[in-house]
C-alpha cells in the first residue's frame, strides 16, 4: 500500500509540474495565438528570482512571491516593445521571440555567469511505509492545483476574464463597447508571463538553475499545450495528466530520457488520431 501511495505521489507530481509549467503558455498561445519561443526563458527568470532572493537573505518564499511580479513586468514590456507590432504575423512573432530567447540567455549568462546555481529544497521529508517522501513535492502538487483553479476562475467569473475572452474572439466588437483591445492584449500577455515566472520559481528548488534552464522545459510545455487543443484549461489539464503519467511511468521503469521520448511519441499518436488535440475528442463527440 505504501509503495502504491509513493508511486501515486510521483505520478501526481509529474502531472502537476507539467500543468504548472504549461499554464502560462496555455494563456499566451491558447488564447492569444502567439507562439512565444521565449516562454522557457520566462520560466528560467522566475527560477533565478528565487536564487537571487535566497542569496540576498530574503528567502525562498519571498522569491516565489516576487517571481510572478518580476517576470510579469518583463512580459508587459515585451508585449509593448515587440509583440504588439506583430499580431497576426505568426512567422515574425516566432523569429522575434526566438531572438528574445537567445538574448535573455546571453544576458543572464553575462550578468550572473554560466554556472549552475541551486536552492535548498525546503520543508524536509516524511516517511511513508519506509519510503522517504519530500513534503515539497506535495507543495508543488497543491500549488499547481491552486494556480490552475484560480486562473480558471479569473477567466471564467471575473470582469477581466470576460473582457479578455471577448477580445480574443472579436476585438472589433469589444472596441465598439469602449474597451481598448491593445490594453487587454498587454494584460493577458503579462498574466501568462507571470504564470511562467511563478512556475519557474516553484520548480527552482528541484532543479539546477542555469541560463539554459528554459530549454529543458519549453519542448514539453509546447507539446502539452498543443496536445490539449482548443479547450484551454480542460484540454491542457487532460494533456498534462496523460503525458505526465506516461513520462513518470516510463521514467520509473527505465530512465528519464526514455520517459521524455515516450511522452513525445504519445503526443504524436494523439495528434494523429485527434488533430485538434484532446479537447477535440469530446468536442467531436458532442
Amino acid at each position: 500500500m505504501a509503495h502504491f501511495l509513493v508511486n501515486l505521489i510521483d505520478v501526481l507530481f509529474a502531472i502537476a509540474s507539467l500543468g504548472l509549467l504549461s499554464l502560462g503558455l496555455a494563456i499566451i498561445y491558447g488564447m492569444m495565438g502567439i507562439i512565444n519561443l521565449a516562454q522557457g526563458e520566462f520560466i528560467m527568470l522566475g527560477a533565478y528570482t528565487v536564487v537571487l532572493s535566497a542569496n540576498h537573505g530574503l528567502g525562498l518564499w519571498a522569491g516565489i512571491a516576487l517571481a510572478p511580479v518580476a517576470v510579469g513586468t518583463l512580459g508587459l514590456l515585451v508585449e509593448r516593445c515587440i509583440i504588439r507590432f506583430l499580431y497576426g504575423r505568426l512567422l515574425d512573432t516566432m523569429l522575434a521571440t526566438w531572438g528574445l530567447s537567445l538574448g535573455l540567455i546571453a544576458a543572464v549568462s553575462l550578468i550572473l555567469g554560466p554556472t549552475t546555481e541551486g536552492v535548498g529544497t525546503p520543508l524536509g521529508h516524511f516517511t511513508l511505509g519506509g519510503y522517504a517522501v519530500a513534503v515539497y513535492d506535495l507543495f508543488v502538487i497543491a500549488a499547481a492545483a491552486a494556480c490552475v483553479a484560480l486562473t480558471w476562475a479569473i477567466f471564467k467569473f471575473t470582469k477581466f476574464g470576460l473582457i479578455a475572452r471577448g477580445t480574443m474572439q472579436n476585438a472589433n466588437m469589444v472596441a465598439a463597447l469602449g474597451i481598448h483591445p491593445p490594453t487587454v492584449y498587454m494584460a493577458t500577455f503579462a498574466f501568462g508571463s507571470a504564470l511562467a515566472g511563478l512556475a519557474g520559481a516553484v520548480m527552482a528548488p528541484l532543479t539546477g538553475v542555469v541560463p539554459t534552464l528554459g530549454l529543458a522545459f519549453i519542448a514539453k510545455v509546447f507539446i502539452t499545450v498543443t496536445a490539449g487543443g482548443t479547450a484551454i484549461f480542460a484540454g491542457m489539464l487532460g494533456a498534462a495528466a496523460l503525458l505526465g503519467a506516461v513520462e513518470s511511468a516510463v521514467s520509473f521503469l527505465y530512465t528519464p530520457i526514455y520517459g521524455q521520448v515516450a511522452m513525445l511519441l504519445v503526443a504524436l499518436v494523439l495528434l494523429r488520431i485527434a488533430p485538434q488535440g484532446i479537447s477535440g475528442l469530446w468536442q467531436r463527440r458532442g
